[in-house]
């Protein structure tokens, strides 16, 4: 960690005037046009779709004077002295090559929501990684709010930061979600405390290189006040803290399924313990739950527990809200659920695991599975998690577009396991994949959808994934 400070704040700017371009519509692209708008700065909005969809939502923007150019969004608007991004335009794109040949900035809405804080602004607790981010922020905001503070879970989590910044509510400390996309163009960002929970190939096609992609997660840890947190089973996180400036005095903190060290929070016999924010450290430790506070208590999810009450207690938190917290959360849909049991068969939804590093955590947290997996791979291989989890599979089910890239890495690493191949992409491939899996288990057995894919070639998203898996699971039990 380098030694030097770092400035919490950022460059003022002034809008009056300014030409901004806005690139794309949507939940972050309208929020930041209004925005900027509202501080008279001259707005246009380029969008590279002019769908139903987009037409609808320029008109609302029109009406207030901003200007907006549909289907065209490679072009740089004449004059443009600052261009804020919604997070997904990828960096290659022509009207950024564009600006960097102009010398024009360019901002995500993360940055544009960091530059409009008030200057007693909530300080932010951030949180990034391959996997976990969601579950990780909404049980950092559980134990806030049981430590009487008033908190929001936002940014990536689908809430604007804009919105929260801008908005008449105040706050005594945010909990944030940063994705990748986020975090390339959020210079100036400089939070309280932020971990990085772990680092897998992931949206290398957005980033180019998994250098890149790790370069763009560990921007989390710049400037950081009081804790950079890190996962000790992950040596890339820790290295990315290594490389970061951060405030004079701000301190590494690992987190550990293991027994703990010194500035570590971990495991010891069922208790989650911290020997970071304790005095004497050496010798000292501190309760803060049971993993069976943890729900569900997963090996991966634990570890995001651990990763949650490290930046809560960089924050003051004491180890009670900890444990009221963790007691209190309940995880979203689709994050390893627990759908039924049917004929002492567990059904578990994570259809949220949708690369193969979500699905290895997942299928690690079960003895004995039936594995439904598949659909759009995303340029991914599938030989490590196959290899890593071969002890595991009772039996596999496939589906999707990219089945077949999981089948060759069966056949390669773990023959011996039995796979029906189900050769449809439609929707009702669900239900016979669940009516297959039900046929193939035994009692004490879990029928896991962990499908290390993205549910596009099948689904509207990974959500109607996991409802048609739940619907399936149901109709048996009918």
């Amino acid at each position: 960690m380098g030694s030097g400070k770092v400035t919490t704040g950022s460059a003022p700017f002034d809008f009056q005037g300014k030409h901004v371009t806005v690139a794309g519509l949507g939940v972050s692209g309208i929020p930041a046009a209004r925005a900027l708008h509202a501080r008279g700065a001259l707005v246009t909005v380029v969008n590279d779709g002019d769908d139903a969809r987009s037409r609808e939502q320029a008109a609302g923007l029109e009406a207030l004077g901003i200007t907006v150019r549909l289907g065209d969004g490679a072009t740089l608007p004449e004059g443009t002295e600052l261009i804020v991004t919604t997070p997904g335009w990828q960096p290659g794109k022509p009207l950024f090559r564009a600006a960097a040949e102009a010398d024009v900035p360019v901002w995500g809405d993360v940055e544009l929501a960091w530059r409009l804080r008030g200057p007693d602004a909530a300080p932010w607790l951030a949180v990034t990684g391959t996997n976990g981010k969601t579950t990780t922020v909404r049980m950092l905001a559980a134990i806030l709010e049981a430590a009487g503070l008033h908190t929001a879970a936002v940014g990536n989590i689908g809430v604007s930061l804009l919105d929260v910044v801008l908005g008449e509510e105040t706050y005594d400390v945010l909990a944030v979600e940063l994705s990748s996309y986020q975090l390339h163009w959020a210079p100036s960002l400089r939070a309280h405390s932020a971990a990085v929970l772990n680092l897998a190939p992931d949206h290398l096609d957005w980033h180019g290189s998994m250098e890149a992609y790790a370069a763009d997660k560990g921007r989390i840890y710049e400037g950081n006040q009081v804790a950079c947190v890190y996962n000790v089973a992950d040596k890339a996180t820790e290295d990315l803290v290594r490389e970061a400036d951060v405030e004079e005095g701000c301190r590494a903190i690992g987190f550990t399924l293991g027994t703990p060290g010194p500035s570590q929070l971990g495991v010891v016999d069922g208790i989650l313990v911290d020997r970071a924010f304790v005095e004497n450290r050496q010798k000292n430790a501190q309760e803060l739950a049971e993993v069976s506070d943890v729900r569900p208590p997963a090996p991966h999810n634990i570890a995001n527990a651990l990763a949650a009450a490290a930046l809560a207690r960089a924050f003051g938190v004491p180890a009670q809200a900890v444990r009221d917290g963790l007691r209190s959360f309940r995880p979203d849909a689709h994050r390893i659920e627990h759908v039924a049991d049917l004929d002492g068969v567990a059904y578990v939804d994570d259809s949220k695991a949708t690369n193969t590093h979500a699905a290895q955590a997942s299928l690690a947290a079960y003895e004995s599975i039936v594995w439904i997996a598949g659909g759009l791979a995303k340029g991914a291989t599938f030989d490590e998690l196959v290899a890593a989890s071969a002890k595991h599979l009772r039996a596999v089910v496939l589906i999707g577009a990219d089945r077949a890239l999981i089948r060759d890495a069966l056949a390669r690493h773990a023959p011996e396991v039995p796979v029906v191949d189900l050769d449809r992409t439609d929707t009702g491939a669900m239900l016979q994949a669940v009516t297959e899996a039900k046929r193939l288990a035994v009692a004490g057995d879990t029928v896991l959808l962990a499908p290390a894919c993205a549910s596009m070639d099948m689904f509207t998203n990974y959500n109607q994934r996991g409802d048609a898996f739940a619907t399936a699971v149901g109709e048996l039990r009918a």
